[in-house]
This record gives C-alpha cells, sequence and structure tokens, in this order.
C-alpha cells in the first residue's frame, strides 16, 4: 500500500543493472541485488531504437549473494512493456508467455522501449538460501542500439529502506 505521507526514497529503492551501454558491442551482464530487505523488485529496462531482428533478450537469475554467487535461472510469467516507433504510450502493456528466465519481444529492437519485469521474494528459491537478483541482455547484433537497466525495489521489511547491494 502507498504511504503519501513518506517520501518516496523512504519506500523505495533503486540501484544500478547497468548503465547506458551500446548492446551492440558486448553481452550486458548487470550486477545483483538482494531482496532480503524488500518484498519486491522491479527490473526496468529502457532502450532506444535499434534495426529490425537485433531483438534484445533479457537473462533474469537468481543467486545466493549480489557477486552472482551460484546465479541460476529464476523463470517468470510476466512482462509490461511500453514501446514505440516514436513516443512511448502513457499505458503499459501486459505481455504473458510460459514460464521461463527470458523474455524478448518480436519488434522491440526497431522501436523505443522499455521492458519491466516485477519478481516477489517469495518466487526465489529461499529454501536453497537465493536472495539476490540480477538480469543480463544478450548482444544485440551489429547496430548500436542504447539501452539501461536499473531495479526498483519496493515493500521495504524495515524503515527506512536498506541497502540492496549487500548480502
Amino acid at each position: 500500500m502507498q504511504n503519501l505521507n513518506s517520501a518516496l526514497a523512504e519506500q523505495l529503492n533503486i540501484a544500478t543493472g547497468f548503465g547506458i551501454v551500446n548492446m551492440a558491442t558486448a553481452a550486458n551482464a548487470g550486477l545483483f541485488v538482494s531482496m532480503k530487505n524488500y518484498e519486491r523488485v522491479a527490473i526496468v529496462f529502457m532502450k532506444a531504437i535499434g534495426a529490425a531482428g537485433e531483438d534484445p533478450t533479457i537473462t533474469v537469475q537468481q543467486a545466493t549473494a549480489v557477486a552472482g554467487t551460484a546465479a541460476k535461472a529464476l523463470n517468470f510469467t510476466r512482462a509490461h512493456k511500453k514501446q514505440h516507433a516514436t513516443a512511448l504510450p502513457g499505458a503499459w502493456t501486459l505481455v504473458e508467455q510460459a514460464s521461463g528466465n527470458t523474455f524478448t519481444h518480436a519488434d522491440l529492437a526497431e522501436e523505443l522501449g522499455i521492458v519491466m519485469i516485477d519478481i516477489k521474494a517469495e518466487d526465489l528459491d529461499v529454501d536453497g538460501g537465493f536472495d539476490c537478483v540480477g538480469a543480463s541482455v544478450a548482444d544485440v547484433g551489429a547496430t548500436a542500439q542504447l539501452a539501461v537497466l536499473f531495479y526498483i525495489l519496493y515493500g521495504p521489511k524495515f524503515a527506512p529502506p536498506l541497502s540492496a547491494i549487500a548480502d
């Protein structure tokens, strides 16, 4: 539930996955964030226009530490996206897919886009000691396509929100 009596920075935390990169130069591994102190994380991927056929693939993993220790697939079935050739729409489009740890869309490369994948802390293999989440985006091909990845952690278990990059 939203608390309008506290500042947004007191209700969530934002962490960098990877800074602005040209996805045509290499695979882009995002940092991992700890969900020990949060109920949910929104993985947010923002991209510029690229070339047809060079669609980004976002891969989500879970780990036992923010160093990416013992990383393994973290499956999900839903993603939200905004994409358009010239201006991003105001509303999200829900994309439902078979359970898996990747997301891509057939025409995402040739349009501006934002993709958000929301993960609950309870979706991780908590019994196996997994409490960290990370995402990466594979090399898209030859054409320059700028992008950034960040995490919005929310539902803090303690106030004020604690660090998301400490084990």
